[in-house]
């Protein structure tokens, strides 16, 4: 029997409350869950069900009002901007509905940014060869399609062997053939390296190729499903 996996990801009780003016906008309400390494996870929900607040808090992003938010023994949740400035970059990778792209630099060199600062990474040709694009090093982003700035995007955040990779809504902006292709980039990513992927979406067709799915609403984990079918991004139809 292969070992369980270790939980990478631990939220206790976890609550995050905006404060508009006067007004409090509860975003995060008591919520638990568990990640394990090498899992597929999508958060599945409408907007304002709390996905992104909740990603951002497991990336290092912003911090919880109350309750515990860990990645493996460190406690995020009680975490100075130095210790999450440390963490972000040694172990988490992002990717964005919106690419966030230097245009002005080549795609080599947009991903080059990273491995400079990180402390094992993988070589910029390296990473783009993973998302397909070892022929495209040389171009600036303008001269690229959405997919392929998403995938240098993808390329970005993997070429510094990150633990995990957050990504919030990565086809949001691309057509449904599109965003297939990228969709497959990050399977590939969380099956070849073995990178735990966390995957926020409101289109309930992506859950098809997770590990487990889970659904939230009003700020909870309304439910988590397991999913012993899992389709590759080909198979899937939205």
């Amino acid at each position: 029997m292969h070992p369980t996996p270790q939980i990478v990801f631990t939220a206790r009780g976890l609550t995050k409350t905006y404060h508009m003016g006067e007004v409090e906008v509860p975003a995060l309400r008591a919520l638990d869950l568990e990640i394990r390494e090498g899992e597929f996870v999508v958060l599945l929900g409408p907007s304002g069900s709390g996905k992104s607040t909740l990603l951002n808090i497991l990336g290092g992003l912003d911090t919880p009002s109350s309750g515990e938010a860990c990645w493996r023994d460190h406690n995020l949740a009680s975490a100075n901007e130095r210790e999450l400035t440390e963490y972000r970059r040694d172990h988490v990778g992002f990717v964005f509905q919106f690419y966030n792209l230097i245009s002005s630099l080549t795609v080599r060199e947009n991903v080059a940014l990273v491995t400079e600062i990180a402390p094992q990474p993988m070589r910029p040709e390296e990473a783009l060869e993973r998302v397909g694009l070892a022929h495209r090093l040389d171009h600036f982003p303008s001269q690229l399609s959405g997919g392929e700035q998403q995938r240098v995007a993808i390329a970005r955040a993997i070429a510094k062997r990150p633990d995990v990779l957050l990504c919030d809504e990565p086809t949001g902006a691309l057509d449904y053939e599109t965003g297939k292709v990228v969709l497959e980039v990050i399977a590939r990513i969380n099956q070849e390296l073995g990178t735990t992927a966390v995957v926020i979406t409101h289109n309930a067709s992506i859950a098809g190729m997770a590990d487990r799915v889970m659904r939230m609403a009003d700020g909870r984990i309304a439910s988590v499903e397991k999913n012993p079918h899992k389709l590759s991004p080909s198979e899937l139809s939205w």
